[in-house]
């Protein structure tokens, strides 16, 4: 008897064609552990080299199954070992010379973005990383598809508020150098807490050290399929069927990742590594989270109710799609970027949105305070703290938590910054502007939650 059901194959294709369903990123792994050298030169030419061979065929693989299987997939990506891993062979090297780098390796086999201009810090600074950290707002100002993060705490290890500080700086930084160009290298940088080591989706992607020398990675998106079949549903239907009805579409979506990643595995010759659940918007109208939440029952995204209605949709979603797929990994779950969301701009333009209140779904959702858009003038400190109560809330419940925020440098709240793309636009959103200056000038190490004491 065949597995395949007729009306099954019909919705996806409706998917497809008008609810913006697509696979948003194919992300190729690559560890770079075997191009450490204290020469920095030759370590370059060794990252430039493995980068060009392992993914000379990425871009046409993935390009030739969306144009067979009729699967618009939107992104072809590479992440890497973190670079500060490689730093501290070479402690006189330029950090922006390995940059320079990946991008050009990333430019020649033609992906969006390479990510992995990476440093590990939840525990403290080994050799290479505060050389990394202090160089990522000249590393992304000079260079065009690479991302960078750091993961400053975790669960079992709790914060490392110096080098939180240090992120404040360099998100700061980041958005000055790059103020000419919508501050986009703020845009290219993300602070996380529980980083994973599998994620495909930028700018938070890198290869950890403990992935295979190279695998692929799919992220699904699909928020436009959900609203859509929310839509059909009565407005007077139990929250239960709600939770079915999303868990039942979450399903129907991993599956085309799943497909997508086993026919990249076999085209490409490597492992196929996880599956990314997560809902990814877009600025496209329809294809948002916030208008997902809107059709569960709000007026709009923001008011009361909205971070119930997330948590409701996270957990949905990662139950109908680890159903769906061999492994499941990287963030997984909803996405809230604000100026990535055509229902969140709305909000956030209509002042429903605040940044205290997505502070708040954050503990529920599957990332953080995420493209973001807040005033230029706002201080290195608070960006900080703002760094730091994120953190602690990923930190508390043992979840990714991350924040990518972009000082609009020269702009004030209300005001809106265009990135275009995929990136989007935004109100810039007011902050808290109250000095958080000595707790953030303290540093040490703030202590891992009693919970971290599980086994």
């Amino acid at each position: 008897m065949s597995m395949m059901n007729t009306g099954d194959i019909l919705e996806t294709i409706e998917m497809f064609t008008q609810d913006n369903l697509d696979v948003r990123t194919v992300t190729m792994g690559i560890s770079l552990l075997d191009c450490i050298d204290p020469d920095p030169k030759k370590a370059c030419e060794k990252i430039y080299n493995k980068i060009t061979t392992k993914a000379a065929d990425l871009v046409p693989a993935v390009e030739h199954i969306s144009a067979e299987y009729g699967i618009p997939i939107i992104n072809k990506r590479i992440s890497v070992t973190p670079i500060a891993m490689l730093l501290g062979a070479c402690p006189d090297a330029d950090p922006v010379d390995f940059a320079k780098a990946l991008d050009a390796a990333g430019k020649k086999v033609g992906v969006n973005f390479v990510g992995g201009y990476t440093a590990l810090v939840h525990k403290g600074f080994s050799a290479g990383d505060r050389r990394l950290i202090e160089s990522i707002p000249r590393a992304l100002a000079e260079t065009d598809i690479v991302c960078s993060s750091v993961n400053i705490g975790a669960t079992k290890a709790g914060l490392n508020m110096d080098a939180i500080k240090l992120m404040g700086e360099a998100v700061k930084k980041a958005s000055e150098l790059t103020a000419d160009l919508q501050c986009i290298g703020a845009a290219k940088l993300v602070v996380f807490c529980n980083a994973p080591e599998d994620n495909p989706f930028m700018a938070g992607a890198f290869h950890g050290p403990g992935e295979p020398d190279c695998e692929i990675h799919v992220g699904v998106s699909g928020p436009g399929a959900v609203r859509a079949a929310l839509a059909k549903l009565p407005k007077d239907a139990p929250i239960d069927e709600v939770a079915e009805l999303v868990k039942r579409t979450a399903f129907k979506i991993t599956r085309v990742g799943q497909l997508v990643a086993n026919l990249a595995s076999k085209a490409l010759g490597v492992p196929a590594g996880i599956i990314d659940l997560s809902l990814a918007p877009t600025p496209a109208v329809g294809d948002s989270v916030a208008n997902i939440l809107e059709e569960m029952g709000l007026e709009t995204c923001g008011c009361c109710g909205t971070t119930a209605c997330l948590a409701l949709l996270n957990d949905a979603v990662k139950k109908g799609g680890v159903m769906a797929s061999n492994h499941v990994g990287g963030l997984s779950g909803a996405f809230i970027p604000v100026s990535e969301d055509d229902g969140m701009i709305h909000a956030a333009e209509c002042g429903c949105l605040t940044i205290e209140k997505l502070e708040a779904m954050t503990a529920v959702c599957s990332v953080g305070i995420d493209m973001v858009i807040i005033p230029g003038d706002t201080t290195p400190a608070v960006i900080s703290a703002l760094i730091a109560d994120e953190a602690a809330i990923g930190m508390v419940n043992s979840k990714t938590t991350a924040v990518r925020v972009i000082p609009a440098i020269g702009r004030k709240a209300g005001e809106i910054l265009d990135f275009g793309g995929l990136l989007g636009y935004g109100p810039i959103m007011p902050v808290n502007q109250r000095d958080p200056s000595v707790f953030i000038n303290r540093g040490g190490r703030l202590p891992a939650p009693m919970q971290s004491l599980k086994n």
